[in-house]
């Protein structure tokens, strides 16, 4: 079976190291320096051109990794080419590549989330921003990798970040519509749902660390780790999940005409025991991806089952262990670039791998790029065995100037 994924970040190598078997050639667009070792990389960046190369070499999946191949209408093109693809129409990745499509979609299904405005007029942001009270949210609208959401800490804060989001300064024409919102304080969990248009399954449930530094300090990053499955979500707060909102969600789309067909990823703050909807997503997480990936017994047989509407009829097999993902990243993330270094492994140790995002490969070296380099993954039989794991295996890593958090998963173990 001949499978291409779409993507270069660790996410995409997560996904590809839980589908590499002797059975199974992979191919990835554009991939990293990693991935050339798992399959084969190529560089087609024209999505019709993709299309018809994937024809032409009789690819049998893609799956769709990145947000931004969703938000260009990938699966479109790929679906009128006759090609089977793991991923939302670029009408349903509204979703995701427009945070204000995403909030009014929200109101019109009385799906709980936070009170909002979104505008491109920065006298209404600014009068609704005074009926706020402080911290506020403030969103640029479009895809932002992660980056586009700014906590203000007061209302003047929240008015020039609006200001600069609308003028082109702060994210381009990614923000030249805003999202302000209130702040809800409470806990974040990461849901993802896999779905078929109208049934789904619900992986479980992850949270990941959005913050550069310990203690949740420092400014908001693509996420410095993740763990799953956490011990923060009772059955009670699952079933809501389900119940209030995924199949509303799938319903709506549905009737929207938008049939949701992929990965649904819902950032969740979960508020007095209820879960409010903070954002969706339309791929798998990154990092959350590299913890839920060990995870899933058959991950092929499941995106399979979603591609060909037949979920109604699939069992989820889980293995009974717990993985913990602690991000490396070069000295100069999330702020700046970073010069290559070579990385260096002295050891892997059991029940533990590395997932390659920000990586090339010069001479049979790998070499860190910048960003997020890679992510420790630690599994084991509950959390704390699997973070003791990932951060064995974070002490056996070595590139100039990595950085990573020292507190990953310390909800979970407190």
């Amino acid at each position: 079976m001949k499978i291409l994924i779409l993507g270069s970040g660790a996410r995409e190598y997560s996904i590809a190291l839980a589908l590499a078997s002797d059975d199974i050639s992979l191919f990835f667009m554009p991939g990293n320096g990693a991935t050339s070792k798992l399959g084969q990389n190529i560089n087609i960046l024209d999505l019709k051109d993709l299309a018809i190369y994937a024809k032409q070499n009789s690819i049998d999946l893609c799956i769709v990794g990145s947000e931004d191949f969703l938000a260009r209408g990938v699966v479109d093109i790929f679906e009128k080419h006759n090609l089977k693809i793991f991923g939302p129409s670029k009408k349903a990745a509204q979703l995701e590549s427009s945070k204000a499509f995403m909030k009014d979609f929200l109101k019109r299904t009385s799906i709980r989330t936070a009170k909002f405005l979104s505008s491109s007029n920065l006298d209404e942001l600014s009068s609704f921003i005074n009926t706020l009270n402080t911290p506020i949210v403030v969103k640029a609208d479009g895809l932002c990798a992660g980056k586009g959401v700014i906590i203000a800490q007061s209302k003047e804060e929240a008015i020039k970040t609006s200001a600069d989001m609308l003028s082109g300064k702060s994210f381009g024409d990614s923000g030249k519509k805003v999202v302000v919102e209130e702040f809800l304080d409470g806990f974040e969990l990461s849901a993802f749902a896999l779905c078929d248009g109208e049934d789904f399954i619900l992986l479980p449930l992850a949270q990941d660390h959005k913050r550069l530094k310990d203690n949740d300090e420092g400014p908001n990053t693509g996420g410095m780790g993740a763990y799953a499955p956490s011990p923060l979500a009772d059955e009670k707060l699952i079933e809501e999940i389900k119940q209030d909102i995924i199949r509303p969600t799938l319903r709506a789309m549905k009737e929207e005409g938008n049939e949701f067909k992929g990965v649904l990823f819902i950032g969740l703050m979960i508020v007095d025991k209820k879960p409010y909807v903070l954002e969706f997503n339309v791929r798998f997480g990154d990092p959350e991806c590299e913890v839920l990936m060990p995870l899933i017994e058959d991950p092929l047989s499941l995106i399979l089952a979603c591609v060909n509407k037949d979920l109604k009829n699939y069992k989820l097999k889980l293995t009974d262990a717990a993985a913990v993902a602690v991000v490396c990243a070069s000295e100069n993330y999330p702020y700046s670039a970073s010069s290559p270094s070579e990385i260096k492994i002295s050891a892997l140790p059991l029940n533990s791998h590395i997932s390659y995002a920000g990586v090339s490969l010069e001479n049979d070296k790998l070499l860190a790029n910048g960003g997020r380099v890679l992510a420790c993954v630690g599994l084991g039989k509950d959390i704390k065995e699997a973070r003791s794991k990932a951060y064995e295996l974070c002490k056996n890593v070595e590139f100039s100037g990595m950085q990573y958090r020292k507190d990953i998963a310390y909800q979970a173990l407190r």
